[in-house]
């Protein structure tokens, strides 16, 4: 089953939210400023929400932020009512970020309302155009430019005060117009997952992991056979990717200008195609599966490229299947390469309580605390001082950390949502397609939402 972080966006919904929180910017004359995966955290399990500020759960241990002071540090803050919107992915996240509130209030005084939306995006765009909006809220990195372009986001990331301990990588999908908005929450990266029974099943052993794409092709062959394909992936941007970043490139370049139809993309999408008309590759369709995650649980498919939102897959649907998880496998130049996927809490701009905001905010995304979030469901911590502890946690996880070092994430742009939904399309037809067309394709509308030429 499909979990929260598939790095995908509901982008018809995205752009109805745009279109709102515009108007709303437009249209209202008061204080007018102011997500996944994969990343789908548009959508949730349950609903309802919580007032936390009692005893109800205690602080986790070895947290060095406090509470009741700003984020930037000073006197203490007056007592507030903060409103709290997340997408969560089940009752574990619901229950952590209850718990995380109500221990944030103990100590501060204040009141933090969690609340669990049934459709994010949607109830965000409600809340802007009526001047609503909660105070704080779950924010996907592809919808990070649109919400500041429109004055809807409150950049107060740099003013935390372990705002230099974040990943460079999630920082860069936070940031926009030279403003790093929102603290990343966790983050997710692709890795390879193997099948290390059909894997063992087909001569092969641990020295046969693929390092790079020649020998991803070669184990992808061994490993195909009858109704099993070696590979499944899914035909979107949100894995083909990837193999532009393991080619040397990607979307754009360091400067932000629009790469999407170099040489080195040109080579990764051809590779891809190849794997596909060699018969080793199948997308999850191929395979009567959903995504590639089901086809590799039901064993249809050897290995998958997938984040680690798969793991609490297998663990529920698939427990039997036993796999490894290895870093991708480099690209022609020996490039490392993979995606991250990640949201923010968000603060609105239009908010009377900014500065508690951020505190609770530093509060959230606090060494401790972070790790608090990993053991009870699953995601991996933000900040780097936190490394060291997860790991010696979840040490087979490592492929997933060491990815965020090299991972690229979406481009910031407003309308990055559309041009990415029509990649998307193209990509499905990519075995019968020019990959150089396609790259052109999206190049131009690219150029043109980057508001080039």
């Amino acid at each position: 089953m499909r979990t929260k972080h598939l790095g995908r966006t509901a982008f018809a919904a995205a752009g109805l939210a745009v279109l709102l929180i515009s108007t709303a910017c437009s249209s209202t004359t008061a204080a007018s400023s102011g997500t996944s995966g994969a990343a789908d955290s548009s959508s949730s399990a349950a609903v309802g929400s919580s007032t936390s500020s009692g005893p109800a759960a205690s602080s986790p241990a070895g947290s060095a932020v406090s509470a009741s002071v700003p984020a930037g540090g000073g006197a203490p803050l007056p007592a507030a009512q903060l409103s709290v919107l997340i997408g969560s992915s089940g009752q574990a996240e619901t229950d952590s970020v209850d718990a995380a509130a109500a221990a944030w209030g103990k100590s501060s005084g204040s009141t933090a309302t969690v609340t669990v939306a049934q459709d994010l995006t949607q109830q965000l765009a409600q809340g802007f155009s009526s001047g609503k909006a909660p105070d704080i809220f779950y924010l996907g990195a592809e919808q990070v430019a649109n919400y500041a372009k429109a004055g809807n986001l409150l950049a107060y990331a740099d003013k935390l005060p372990d705002a230099a301990d974040f990943y460079p990588a999630l920082k860069t999908s936070f940031t926009y117009g030279g403003k790093f908005y929102c603290a990343p929450k966790d983050f997710s990266t692709l890795a390879l997952f193997i099948n290390t029974a059909l894997w063992t099943k087909a001569g092969l052993t641990d020295a046969d992991i693929p390092k790079n794409w020649d020998q991803l092709e070669a184990v992808s062959k061994k490993l195909t056979a009858g109704k099993v394909a070696g590979i499944s992936l899914s035909p979107e941007r949100d894995r083909l990717d990837a193999f532009m970043v393991q080619s040397g490139s990607y979307l754009v370049d360091a400067a932000g200008k629009p790469t999407v139809n170099s040489d080195q993309n040109v080579t990764a999408l051809t590779y891809v195609k190849k794997l596909y008309s060699d018969g080793s590759l199948k997308f999850p369709k191929d395979l009567g599966a959903g995504w590639a995650g089901e086809a590799f649980g039901k064993g249809e498919a050897a290995m998958t490229i997938e984040g680690n939102w798969l793991l609490g897959s297998m663990s529920k649907d698939y427990p039997g299947v036993k796999y490894k998880v290895a870093e991708l496998p480099t690209g022609p130049s020996g490039a490392k390469g993979t995606l991250s996927f990640t949201n923010c809490w968000g603060i609105s701009a239009i908010t009377k309580n900014a500065a508690q905001a951020e505190a609770f905010v530093a509060y959230l995304t606090s060494t401790a605390q972070q790790l608090a979030f990993a053991k009870a469901f699953g995601v991996i911590p933000s900040v780097k001082s936190a490394a060291s502890a997860y790991l010696a946690q979840n040490p087979t996880n490592a492929p997933f950390v060491n990815g965020v070092a090299y991972a690229k994430g979406v481009v910031n742009a407003p309308g990055i949502t559309d041009v990415m939904t029509d990649f998307n399309s193209q990509l499905q037809g990519l075995p019968n397609s020019d990959p150089k067309s396609i790259l052109d394709s999206v190049q131009s509308n690219l150029q043109t939402a980057l508001g080039g030429s």
